[in-house]
């Protein structure tokens, strides 16, 4: 049974499949500390149609311990001589940065959202004043954040990329001891940057979707915007992609990243997939009509019918236009009588016969 969710909103925009779809931009730690950079990858977002930028809210000390090792594709786009601490520690956004961005999305009418890495950026996060909070695929695993966020009692958006069906449900109960399943959003991600087409498993969107009655969304980590229009297809009301203004850039997630052309591609791909779905209800829609009425067909007269004479079904043969008598109700005219005579190639009306 489906959760009711119908007043799930972040921000001023309302979640759900009757809606349109919610559109992050994930700047992450893409900014690598420049507030110039920083701004300006808003204004980007901003104007290639995000509804949402997002971004990551931590510290090194409290995330990494000192011997942690880079994962693959860090390995590949940084210096391979640092650590993974160190990597860290680079791309911390201080809270006085935080809390310039906060001002500055509230002043170009774009939400802020970030990703808190445990309970004290969680405060931090409160006392910013933020709507909705997005947690991280490796989190989900992490009871004592999502603690914290319950505490909150605003939307969350669960990330669970890395995960198997079971390890979604001992969370999901946990949100449902606490009565919070109606602000809670599930995201189908797959945890690599970036992922290959063969990872994608999209259809496990409708697993989820099934499985616990919640609003599905997508984290897209592959390469192009198609995945995400599919995505749309199969449910997600919340799509989130990694965003940068130059895939050049130092760090480690810009090369996996949509850059504005591409994001603004993404964007339209995805309303143009809403307004190709439109909706369930089948009916002629108002630009076939001309077409029916000229490719469908008519009933006619396949010989000249005398009036007084039974008719049969091979007197009949069906011709354009539409329009006339449809084949449909030939049925009714079998053994009736012709009131007239009835010229061969003539489209046939009720009236013509008794």
């Amino acid at each position: 049974m489906s959760i009711n969710t119908i007043n799930l909103k972040i921000g001023s925009s309302f979640i759900g499949r009757e809606f349109p779809c919610y559109l992050i931009a994930e700047i992450g730690v893409n900014h690598g500390g420049d507030m110039e950079l920083c701004r300006r990858m808003i204004l980007e977002a901003k104007a290639a149609g995000a509804n949402a930028v997002k971004f990551q809210t931590f510290t090194a000390e409290t995330l990494v311990s000192p011997h942690t090792e880079k994962v693959r594709y860090q390995i590949a786009t940084t210096d391979p001589s640092e650590s993974h601490f160190d990597m860290i520690k680079s791309l911390e956004f201080s809270k006085d940065d935080h809390r310039h961005i906060f001002q500055f999305c509230k002043s170009q009418d774009i939400e802020f959202i970030s990703t808190p890495y445990d309970p004290d950026s969680v405060d931090f996060l409160e006392e910013l004043g933020v709507s909705v909070y997005k947690t991280a695929s490796a989190d989900l695993v992490d009871f004592i954040l999502h603690e914290r966020i319950l505490k909150t009692r605003k939307p969350v958006i669960i990330a669970t990329g890395m995960a198997k069906l079971g390890e979604i449900e001992e969370l999901i109960e946990l949100y449902r001891k606490h009565e919070a399943l109606d602000r809670v959003v599930l995201m189908h991600c797959v945890s690599n940057y970036p992922c290959s087409d063969e990872s994608l498993n999209l259809n496990s969107m409708k697993t989820l979707s099934a499985a616990f009655g919640l609003p599905i969304g997508y984290s897209d980590h592959s390469i192009g915007s198609l995945a995400s229009s599919l995505s749309i297809v199969l449910g997600a009301c919340i799509v989130e992609k990694h965003f940068t203004t130059d895939k050049s850039l130092k760090g480690p997630d810009h090369k996996a990243s949509s850059t504005p052309e591409e994001f603004k591609a993404l964007v339209q791909d995805i309303r143009r997939t809403e307004i190709m779905l439109g909706e369930s209800r089948k009916y002629i829609r108002e630009e076939e009509r001309q077409m029916a009425g000229v490719s469908r067909k008519s009933l006619f007269s396949k010989r000249k019918i005398s009036s007084g004479e039974i008719v049969q079904l091979e007197d009949f043969k069906m011709k354009r236009p539409g329009g006339g008598f449809q084949s449909s109700r030939i049925y009714q005219l079998i053994g009736k009588t012709a009131a007239c005579d009835i010229e061969i190639d003539t489209m046939i009306s009720d009236n013509m016969f008794k």
